[in-house]
């Protein structure tokens, strides 16, 4: 006689839902993301420009 109850695999497929267990103490704003994006861009920018005989005397 055939068992009455089969179990199935879980339909998750070993998936865990990291967000819902994890919460980071450090937010940014996006305002300050953007803010050291653009500082970074106008650092490599001067630095390409004006920096090449900054090091070498």
């Amino acid at each position: 006689m055939a068992q009455d109850k089969m179990q199935m695999p879980s339909g998750m497929g070993g998936l865990v839902r990291y967000f819902d267990e994890y919460k980071s103490k450090i937010t940014f704003k996006p305002g300050t993301v953007l803010f050291f994006v653009v500082l970074v861009i106008l650092i490599e920018i001067f630095l390409h420009n004006y920096g090449s005989g900054i090091f070498i005397k």
